[in-house]
């Protein structure tokens, strides 16, 4: 027994261990239940009386020294552990961040602008808390004209003339437009517009739009045809078809409402185009005159076009969503769908 004392002190002593696992490893071959220490204990219990003294002093400072030994040796792993988690390697690659995506309905608008663009249209915004004339009066809305009814309005202030309210179309930027802008015109306007509307999978109270405005001498509402069936084919492709209606505008003469083939079902019916096999984008006409006359502008000398379109309709025909409100629930795996669009 006295030279296994021994020999453990000297392996004791000597004893290395570089991570936590090994320290244990270590603390359970000497120090657990069938550890060599342990069993030195047990046969200290058969030895001789007279040995006892000399044999129990040894084996006490053999249980003390490795116990010492095996903390220091966990202090020392922990500390090589902790300096080695905390440098940094600053040759490594970083960890790569995920990368958000555009909304739909912001890739739809900007798809629209970079069409019209191309077609020579700057772009016009203005204010989205709007009065009375700029929305309504300016576009041949006089103040008890039936036609008030057809955009249930947000009222912000009421009670004088001409009371302020959250704009129901951005129209009433072409007027600001009108106002000062030089001629011949070429805008569109893209915007958020208001509209106290039941929210259901073809309405919403707020949706936004694109309207644009062409000014000069001698347009047509052919003019008006051709740069509608150009906007469709750049928007949908160069199979689109598209079809015009006779509708009713205040702030246009003569007006329509403008069709495309559906894309979603190619023309034999489904649910979104109402087994028509055609949809409805956007409405257009001819600038009635009174609406020149009261920006300034000769009607006798000068003619135009304008036109409109909800952007969630363009982008529920483009990427076949059949439920308008998805694009305000923020559904993330809905949203991430549109990753591959941020090209615009």
């Amino acid at each position: 027994m006295k030279e296994q004392i021994e020999q453990l002190l000297e392996e004791i002593k000597g004893l290395k261990c570089a991570t936590d696992k090994e320290v244990e490893e270590a603390r359970i071959r000497l120090l657990g239940k069938k550890g060599e220490v342990t069993k030195l204990f047990e046969e200290f219990r058969g030895i001789a009386p007279e040995l006892k003294k000399e044999f129990g002093q040894k084996l006490n400072v053999l249980k003390k020294e490795a116990t010492a030994k095996i903390e220091e040796l966990k202090s020392m792993a922990k500390a090589t552990g902790s300096a080695s988690t905390n440098s940094d390697d600053v040759t490594m690659p970083g960890d790569p961040y995920g990368l958000g995506s555009r909304h739909p309905v912001s890739i739809a608008r900007q798809q629209i602008i970079n069409i019209f663009r191309k077609f020579g249209y700057d772009v016009a915004e203005g204010p989205e808390i709007e009065d009375d004339y700029h929305v309504f009066e300016a576009l041949n809305f006089p103040p008890n004209h039936p036609a008030r009814d057809m955009q249930d309005t947000f009222f912000v202030s009421v009670g004088h003339p001409n009371p302020l309210l959250l704009r129901t179309h951005t129209s009433s930027v072409q007027v600001r437009t009108m106002e000062k802008m030089s001629l011949p015109i070429r805008v569109i306007c893209p915007g958020r517009v208001f509209r106290n509307e039941a929210i259901s999978a073809r309405a919403h109270c707020i949706f936004h739009q694109v309207e644009g405005l062409y000014i000069d001498e001698n347009v047509s509402f052919a003019d008006l045809k051709q740069a509608i069936l150009l906007f469709a084919r750049e928007m949908f492709g160069a199979d689109t078809q598209i079809r015009m209606r006779p509708s009713y505008f205040p702030f246009t003469e003569p007006s329509a409402e403008v069709d495309v083939s559906c894309n979603i079902c190619k023309g034999k019916g489904c649910n979104i185009c109402k087994g028509t096999g055609w949809l409805e984008i956007l409405g257009c006409g001819m600038v009635d005159p009174n609406v020149l006359e009261a920006s300034g502008i000769d009607s006798k000398k000068y003619s135009g076009f304008a036109f409109g379109m909800g952007v969630e309709r363009i982008a529920m025909l483009k990427w076949q969503v059949n439920d308008l409100r998805h694009y305000f629930e923020n559904d993330m795996r809905f949203l991430r769908e549109f990753s591959p669009c941020v090209e615009v």
